[in-house]
């Protein structure tokens, strides 16, 4: 098989060479499964004679397009609109091919896969995608528009932003009437407990990280769709409840719950996780999305998003990725697709809504990118994605978890928007 490189840089040269709006992707498709079969029945094994095949392949969509190609680098490629929305459809369609076939891994409902809605909802949301939306339609429709077993559980009403983001754009209320009840019973709870990692306080309060991805957004989509702020209050004040308790001020940075607070790493410094952080990074930005422009607690959200931007960008590394663990890198010396795709997706946020500036943040963006790409399987499957834990560890390009590909495609989705903005930016 064509190594994993080689059809990238075949489809970065495809990009630049052929005009695709008028060639179908169809053809690529159709040109990468003719090489597999020519170099496994020829036996070739050299990569040279591939990159023959592949130069000759370039030159021959050039002269269809009536280009030239350019001398642009291969990373001003990846920042052209039709390859970004081309990998957008290439990841998510593997998701629902995956789905597909081998059926869910995870329930519908589950958070793994609620992460990955708000993914493909993000692309589905882009004209032209509607078959994106029908699948998440039948999937709240299979669930008959209900979250998970326990009510205070903030992974199992993740789901619950995407109903909202549904709901808003159909016009239909039945698609959030089972949460409005369940969110309902969340306000009216006192939230007095102490966040201390014990007697399962995770079914009852934020108590560790990842909840700020999972029950803010939930609360405070569901403001918008809702039109009532009580839901986004609730948000904002279990927010800093969580931040109050798990936030390291120093370290602009959270424990992953109260059990971290005390952890050291191999190289002796405190233990974050990269998609932890990744997760509240996110969280923010979807929080701070469905604020309305005098919402009293803004500036103190976009302080705290801005803290932590600036340290999350001082920790990338010269892959362009963020490891499994943000202060000890080397003990886990292999990038890492959710926590990087996660970071991407809220610094793209930021320059798209104006709050982080271009000329230090549109660098970290653009390398955070290419290490996102170069993790793409060639039929579509994104690698090096941290398998379900609470801790730096291990991953390897096979490693693949549905909430990877929603990081991957929120990503997409913002960077799409950041060059339409800026059609000159390389």
């Amino acid at each position: 098989m064509i190594k994993r490189r080689y059809i990238l840089e075949f489809e970065q040269m495809y990009f630049k060479a052929a005009n695709v709006t008028r060639l179908k992707q169809t053809s690529l498709n159709f040109t990468i499964t003719i090489i597999n079969k020519t170099m496994a029945s020829a036996k070739i094994k050299s990569y040279s004679f591939c990159m023959v095949i592949l130069l000759f392949l370039s030159v021959s969509f050039n002269t269809y397009a009536g280009k030239t190609v350019t001398n642009a680098s291969s990373k001003d490629s990846l920042l052209q609109k039709a390859y970004i929305l081309h990998i957008m459809h290439r990841v998510a369609n593997w998701q629902l091919n995956a789905w597909n076939i081998t059926g869910f891994k995870h329930p519908k409902v589950d958070w793994t896969n609620a992460a990955c809605y708000t993914g493909l909802y993000a692309l589905a949301d882009m004209p032209g995608n509607e078959k994106y939306l029908a699948t998440l339609v039948n999937i709240g429709n299979d669930l008959k528009w209900g979250t998970g077993r326990d009510r205070f559980f903030a992974d199992d009403y993740c789901i619950g932003q995407t109903y909202s983001l549904l709901s808003i754009k159909y016009h239909d209320k039945k698609m959030i009437a089972p949460f409005i009840l369940q969110a309902d019973s969340i306000v009216n709870n006192p939230h007095t407990e102490s966040l201390e990692w014990k007697n399962r306080i995770n079914l009852r309060e934020w108590a560790w990280c990842d909840a700020l991805y999972m029950g803010p957004t939930a609360l405070s989509y569901l403001s918008t769709a809702t039109g009532d702020l009580k839901y986004l209050n609730t948000a904002t004040k279990l927010w800093w409840k969580t931040t109050g308790y798990l936030y390291d001020p120093g370290e602009k940075l959270y424990f992953r719950d109260g059990s971290y607070l005390q952890k050291k790493e191999k190289n002796g410094k405190k233990v974050f996780w990269a998609r932890g952080n990744g997760w509240v990074l996110a969280g923010l930005v979807r929080v701070m999305e469905n604020m309305p422009a005098n919402y009293p607690d803004k500036a103190k959200f976009e302080k705290l998003y801005k803290d932590m931007a600036a340290r999350i960008a001082s920790l990338q590394q010269p892959d362009g990725s963020w490891h499994a663990s943000l202060l000890d890198p080397e003990s886990y010396p292999v990038k890492e697709t959710s926590g990087t795709g996660f970071y991407c997706y809220a610094l793209l946020w930021g320059l798209n809504h104006g709050l982080l500036d271009q000329k230090t943040y549109w660098p970290v963006v653009k390398k955070a990118w290419a290490a996102l790409n170069d993790c793409v399987h060639p039929d579509g499957m994104l690698g090096y994605v941290q398998p379900i834990g609470a801790a730096p560890d291990a991953v390897t390009y096979n490693s693949t978890e549905v909430y990877g590909i929603g990081a991957f495609l929120l990503t997409g989705t913002q960077l799409y928007e950041y060059v339409s903005k800026h059609p000159q930016a390389k």
